[in-house]
């Protein structure tokens, strides 16, 4: 019994001792860095500043407006009874709750512009983070940490920054996915010539 509680307590010392000697492998990548140089993820944002631009102007037309109607409201003020006067600001109040209403559905907390920009840009990010768990898996990397993030990162060698290598595999997936996108049109075409 003492013999087998020994071995197990030796073979417990053995291997932490291998383990700790093998040492941890770390490696990061610059998210940002990342996602700005992927051609979908350019598209989205340019298609969500698009349509937040139009948003803008829907939201400023209605802010013209409602200066029209305080002029006009300020230039008659002394033509019109003082119930005239009330019904008229409250008017003015309703069409200012309904301005910070529609500035709140596009770009509040829970707006469509959070909304949009989470579902355009959460696939491309869920197929970064696959790709780093790809490399990280294949050149056994214990940790990878993106410099992008809160995470400070005071110093770092170049050699375990793997953004380009990340980088690279999503441009080959991507040409991969064109090729056979090609492929197909190509097969299409002349389905329909014969």
């Amino acid at each position: 019994m003492f013999n087998k509680l020994s071995f197990s307590l030796f073979f417990l010392m053995a291997s932490t001792i291998s383990i700790a000697q093998k040492g941890v492998r770390i490696a990061y990548i610059d998210f940002n860095k990342i996602i700005v140089e992927i051609s979908d993820y350019r598209e989205a944002i340019e298609s969500l500043e698009s349509k937040a631009q139009n948003w803008n102007k829907e939201i400023e037309i209605k802010k013209m407006e409602l200066k029209s109607m305080e002029d006009q409201l300020n230039s008659e003020k002394f033509l019109l009874t003082s119930e005239l006067v009330k019904d008229r600001e409250d008017e003015l109040t309703i069409y200012r709750d309904e301005i910070f209403t529609l500035q709140n559905r596009y770009f509040g907390i829970n707006g469509n512009y959070i909304s949009q920009r989470n579902k355009l840009i959460k696939p491309i990010q869920d197929r970064v983070l696959s790709v780093v768990r790809e490399i990280a898996v294949e050149k056994k990397f214990d940790f990878v940490f993106d410099r992008s993030s809160d995470l400070i990162m005071l110093y770092s060698q170049k050699n375990y920054d793997i953004s380009e290598l990340v980088l690279r595999k999503i441009n080959n997936q991507e040409k991969i996915k064109n090729r056979k996108e090609e492929i197909e049109r190509k097969k299409q075409s002349r389905n329909k010539k014969l």
